[in-house]
């Protein structure tokens, strides 16, 4: 069983930057595929940025060259850094976490409007 918790999201103005946070429980977090995806109102859930154990990345095409995801195997934590960011940016967040199934976090609402 893997819990995730996530951390950072609030409100910002076009152009800012934030930065969101997943810890995971577990003892092999270094060996988890980590994920952030987001879901916009009225939208499917989709995938932002994932990461793999090894530190192998994939970016979601609207958000190359702005948002970074990265992580932190000693802190069982996921990053999301996400720079210029654009009214259409808003959504809930999601953590993932891909081990024997995938595991999600509860979210964290992300609000981009000036």
């Amino acid at each position: 069983q893997v819990q995730l918790v996530e951390s950072g999201g609030g409100l910002v103005q076009p152009g800012e930057s934030m930065r969101l946070s997943c810890e995971a429980s577990g003892r092999f977090f270094s060996m988890y595929v980590m994920g952030w995806y987001r879901q916009a109102p009225g939208k499917q859930r989709e995938p932002v940025a994932t990461i793999t154990g090894g530190g192998s990345t994939n970016y979601k095409d609207s958000v190359k060259g702005r948002f970074t995801i990265f992580r932190d195997n000693a802190k069982n934590t996921v990053y999301l850094q996400m720079n210029s960011l654009k009214p259409e940016d808003t959504a809930v967040y999601y953590c993932n976490a891909m081990w024997d199934r995938n595991y999600w976090g509860q979210g964290t609402q992300v609000f981009v409007s000036s």
